[in-house]
């Protein structure tokens, strides 16, 4: 991988100062979670701990689902249609439905999807300003705004980067 981290909290280049901030958030979480995953196989993103746990490969590719899911929330004000809902309910689920469906594949077609998601929001944020971050929202039935929503893209990643690692390590030791 290569990629120098930073420590830093700095607004983005090309984008509203406070989106530039999120976006600096939201690439310090990808490099480490790109980090966690490097040089796995294939063996290794379908190891399954248990017969409750989910793939690193599921986790992946939930990580993409969820930032699909709030683009089409935050960036085309709807809900995505059950056309795209069923291309990414595996992923959205995980659990039985993912251990079932999601495996088999490589690395790269884990990042692809990851890289994909993302270059669209980088995309559609660059022709946002601060002011959208405010904009009132409904998530769950609660109040929220953009800048929560996507607080939660990468607080999700986070919290499966967590996971991804301790996978990883019990993955080393099994296989």
């Amino acid at each position: 991988m290569g990629e120098q981290i930073s420590f830093e909290i700095t607004a983005a280049p090309g984008f509203d100062k406070q989106i530039g901030e999120l976006v600096s958030m939201m690439n310090y979480v990808r490099t480490t979670t790109l980090l966690a995953v490097e040089g796995l196989d294939t063996r290794h993103l379908d190891y399954l701990h248990d017969d409750k746990s989910n793939s690193i490969g599921g986790l992946l590719s939930h990580m993409a689902s969820i930032e699909f899911i709030f683009q089409s929330l935050t960036f085309e004000n709807k809900e995505p249609d059950e056309k795209a809902i069923a291309q990414w309910r595996p992923s959205l689920e995980l659990g039985d439905l993912g251990r079932k469906e999601i495996n088999g594949k490589p690395l790269d077609f884990y990042l692809d999807r990851l890289h994909k998601t993302r270059e669209l929001t980088l995309a559609k944020l660059t022709d946002l300003n601060d002011d959208w971050l405010y904009e009132k929202r409904e998530l769950g039935g609660q109040p929220s705004n953009n800048y929560f929503m996507w607080f939660h893209v990468f607080e999700d990643e986070l919290n499966h980067r967590g996971q991804i690692r301790w996978l990883r390590t019990r993955a080393e030791e099994s296989l």
